[in-house]
């Protein structure tokens, strides 16, 4: 059979993956913002033009401390070296736990796991508010 009109291409999964551990396996004591540890992950892309750039902005949930890195694309690549620089040199009770988003730039999950000695977790697809102290960072970040 012939078909009529425009043949359009599948988009696919746009970049996410179902691997790694829900947010839901975290620890209780995350909740209560009780300790200091416990970090949220997130990018910033630039909406004027083309660019690739982006930063990449951690978020501590108990003390509020924020970091931005700027990193040259989105790739999981620039994304590990961004968190191994902006977290690498704390100490390690100063890094628990990491929480993100199942984009495309979190996908060396595994390597940052075993760089940083700590549990990455990923919020539930579409619910920004699991990592609400990153988001209301960033759109803070976004006015400056």
């Amino acid at each position: 059979m012939r078909k009529k009109g425009k043949i359009r291409k599948r988009l696919g999964n746009g970049g996410r993956f179902t691997t790694g551990k829900s947010i839901r396996k975290r620890d209780k004591s995350v909740y209560k913002r009780h300790e200091v540890g416990h970090w949220e992950v997130d990018t910033v892309v630039s909406g004027i033009g083309k660019s690739k750039a982006c930063f990449a902005t951690f978020a501590e949930r108990k003390t509020r401390y924020y970091i931005a890195v700027w990193m040259p694309d989105r790739k999981a690549e620039s994304m590990e070296k961004a968190a191994i620089k902006a977290l690498g040199n704390l100490p390690s009770e100063m890094v628990k736990s990491i929480t993100c988003d199942r984009g495309s730039e979190f996908g060396n999950w595994r390597n940052m796991e075993q760089k940083l000695k700590c549990n990455v977790y990923f919020a539930d697809p579409y619910c920004a508010w699991q990592k609400g102290t990153n988001e209301n960072s960033n759109g803070l970040l976004r006015e400056f």
